[in-house]
C-alpha cells in the first residue's frame, strides 16, 4: 500500500512519520521526473494526501516543504502547491542523476528481456566504457529535434525510442507515458506527434478505430502497428496462490498490482470484469495504478503485490509466471499532415523492414507477422 515504510529500523510512530514523509516526496518527485507532474501542475491538497497515505497532516507537510527545498514545487497562499519548472541549483544535479539512472533502468530491462544476463550486461557496459575512455577523440553531441510521443507504455517502444536516431536521422523521442486514452487526448491537442495506444472498445469488439474517431472528427489518422503482443497474469515466480483467471483476482488475500486510469491495459481489465460479473471493490488493490508495465512487474517482484495485468516480456524480463490471457495490437496514431513528413515517414518506412522486425520480435511475447502495417482512420 502507498503507506508501506522500506528500511525502518525504528519502531513507534515518530520513527514510522521520519520514513513517511520521505516516502512521500520521493514518490512526488519520481512523479516529476517521469512527467506525470508538469511544470504548473497543482499538487494535491494535505487533506487528500492524508487521506491517501493514511498519516497526519504535518507529515505531508513536511513532504511538500522538503520538495520545496530541493526546488521542485513552490506553494503560494490561496493557491496551493505547484511543480516549478526552475529547480534550485542544489537540486538540479540530484535531479538529473535520477533521471540519468531511469535511463539506466530502462536500458537494462530491455537486455534482460532479450535474454542477456546480469553478469553480460555489466560486463558489456566496462567494455563500452573502456572504449570511450581510450578513444583519442570524442565526437561532439551534434543538436537534434525531438519527436514528441505520449502514450501508453510498451517494452517494444522503449527500444525504438533508444535507437531512433538510427532510424530517423537527426531526431530522437521524447516519450511521455501517460496511458492510451491520455496519448490520443495529447495528440488530438497537438502536445505530441504521435501516440502510441491498445485500446478495446466494447461495442464494436475492435482496438483503437473507434476512439480515433471519437477525438478526431472530421480528420485523417493513420495507425501503424508497431507489434501484437501478449497479454495476461503477471504472478510471483512459481505461482503459489494458484491464480489462473480474472476472477481469481477477488479471491480473499490476493494483493493487486493496477495499471492507471485511462490506459489501454485497465480499459480491457473493465471489460473483462463486468463481463465475469467481478465487482472492482472485491479486488484488493484495483485502486493502485502504475504508468508501465515494469512498473507492475516490479511490484510483484518486490512482494508488494501477488499479481497484475500486463505484457508477458514484462513477467520474463523479472522471472515472473505468466497466464497468457488475450494477444493485442499496438499502433502508433499520427494524425495524416505529420506521416508526410519527415521522420515519421521514415519511421513508418523502417518498420515495414525485416530489420525492424527483428529488433522488435526479440522481445518475449511480441508477435511482429503486423509490424508495418498502416490502416486510415477518417
Amino acid at each position: 500500500m502507498p503507506g508501506a515504510i522500506l528500511g525502518a529500523r525504528e519502531d513507534g510512530p515518530v520513527a514510522k512519520e521520519t520514513y513517511l514523509y520521505q516516502t512521500i516526496a520521493e514518490s512526488v518527485r519520481q512523479d516529476i521526473l517521469d512527467g506525470r507532474l508538469q511544470r504548473g501542475d497543482q499538487l494535491p491538497p494535505v487533506r487528500k494526501m492524508t487521506e491517501r497515505w493514511g498519516c497526519a497532516p504535518g507529515t505531508v507537510q513536511r513532504a511538500y516543504q522538503e520538495l520545496a527545498r530541493q526546488g521542485l514545487v513552490v506553494s503560494r497562499h490561496g493557491r496551493g502547491t505547484q511543480v516549478t519548472g526552475e529547480p534550485a541549483p542544489a537540486a538540479e544535479e540530484p535531479l538529473r542523476r535520477a533521471g540519468l539512472v531511469h535511463r539506466a533502468e530502462a536500458f537494462l530491462l530491455e537486455a534482460l528481456t532479450a535474454g542477456f544476463d546480469l553478469e553480460g550486461v555489466e560486463q558489456a557496459f566496462r567494455l563500452a566504457l573502456d572504449r570511450w575512455r581510450s578513444a583519442p577523440t570524442r565526437p561532439e553531441p551534434t543538436p537534434r529535434r525531438i519527436v514528441r510521443f505520449v502514450g501508453s507504455h510498451d517494452l517494444a517502444l522503449d527500444r525504438l525510442a533508444s535507437h531512433f536516431d538510427e532510424v530517423a536521422k537527426g531526431y530522437r523521442m521524447e516519450a511521455r507515458f501517460v496511458g492510451s486514452l491520455g496519448g490520443l487526448i495529447a495528440l488530438a491537442e497537438g502536445q505530441a506527434e504521435l501516440a502510441g495506444c491498445h485500446l478495446w472498445d466494447q461495442e464494436t469488439a475492435t482496438y483503437n478505430a473507434p476512439f480515433v474517431r471519437r477525438l478526431f472528427p472530421g480528420r485523417k489518422v493513420a495507425l501503424l502497428t508497431l507489434a501484437e503482443r501478449r497479454l495476461g497474469l503477471i504472478l510471483s515466480a512459481g505461482n503459489p496462490l494458484g491464480l489462473r483467471t480474472l476472477s481469481d483476482l477477488a479471491r480473499d488475500g490476493v494483493r493487486f498490482a493496477n495499471r492507471q486510469p485511462g490506459s489501454g491495459t485497465r480499459v480491457w481489465l473493465d471489460a473483462q470484469l463486468q463481463r465475469l460479473g467481478v465487482e472492482l471493490d472485491q479486488i484488493r488493490g484495483y485502486d493502485r495504478g502504475e504508468t508501465t508495465h515494469s512498473g507492475v512487474a516490479r511490484l510483484i517482484a518486490e512482494g508488494s503485490a501477488d499479481a497484475g495485468l500486463g505484457l508477458e516480456a514484462a513477467a520474463a524480463a523479472f522471472g515472473l509466471d505468466f497466464v497468457f490471457l488475450t494477444a493485442e495490437p499496438y499502433q502508433l496514431a499520427v494524425p495524416a499532415a505529420a506521416i508526410e513528413r519527415a521522420p515519421l515517414r521514415e519511421l513508418a518506412s523502417w518498420l515495414q523492414t525485416d530489420a525492424a522486425k527483428a529488433a522488435l520480435g526479440g522481445l518475449r511475447g511480441y508477435d511482429t507477422h503486423s509490424t508495418g502495417t498502416l490502416t486510415w482512420v477518417s
